[in-house]
């Protein structure tokens, strides 16, 4: 097994605890499975509506990913142990991080999977919002299959603003990848706007994803 495959064993006992406790309170089901990328590089792109988000992406995977979280949340020598060995890219979101960027680019061009909520921050009613030209660059520069993902249930889960969990079912569904040829990338310019609309075409990607109608 290669090293990028293995699970640190914080990762593993988060990873296993937070899979048990999704099936077993929220009934949590995966669609498509077959969709996911387990080797290789990959962008994991997917809405963003409670803190529930990353492990529920995280446990879809039987390999392990990387996240994005607040620096400030790396707040102690504990946390920053548990947080660095559960793969979790520090982001300073009060100004342009630009080590986190490249950190990211890194991760992707090492053949790592990196989980990134393209319209930045949580919704305040679950409903998708317009995605940010970070992504759309980090795309740009990486050249990396895109993985789209739509998370169901979680804001009825954990909303933004909510004191404590509540029973909801919760449903992902893991769409194609896409893999955007040289010609879309291209931005000899660097023109924000071009970022913005890699970052349209993904959250429409994300926005078509719905559960199939069997679904209970």
């Amino acid at each position: 097994m290669k090293k990028r495959d293995r699970m640190h064993w914080v990762y593993w006992i988060g990873h296993t605890a937070s899979g048990l406790l999704a099936r077993l309170f929220y009934s949590y089901r995966v669609y498509h499975p077959e969709n996911l990328i387990e080797e290789g590089p990959a962008l994991i792109v997917t809405n963003h509506t409670s803190f529930l988000d990353p492990p529920l992406v995280g446990i879809a995977f039987k390999k392990p990913i990387h996240y994005l979280a607040r620096k400030t949340l790396l707040s102690n020598a504990v946390a920053t142990y548990i947080y660095l060995r559960c793969n979790v890219v520090p982001v300073d979101q009060e100004r342009a991080d630009v080590t986190s960027l490249k950190t990211i680019l890194r991760l992707l061009k090492g053949g790592e999977r990196v989980l990134i909520f393209p319209e930045g921050s949580r919704s305040f009613d679950g409903e998708l919002g317009p995605g940010e030209p970070g992504v759309g660059l980090l795309v740009a520069k990486s050249a990396v299959p895109v993985l789209p993902m739509r998370i169901f249930g979680a804001h009825e889960a954990l909303p933004r603003g909510a004191k404590g969990p509540r029973r909801s079912r919760i449903r992902v569904v893991v769409g194609k990848p896409i893999q955007f040829t040289a010609e879309e990338l291209a931005n000899p310019a660097r023109d924000k706007d071009h970022y913005r609309k890699i970052s349209e075409r993904i959250m429409t990607a994300i926005g078509e994803l719905e559960l199939p109608e069997a679904a209970s």
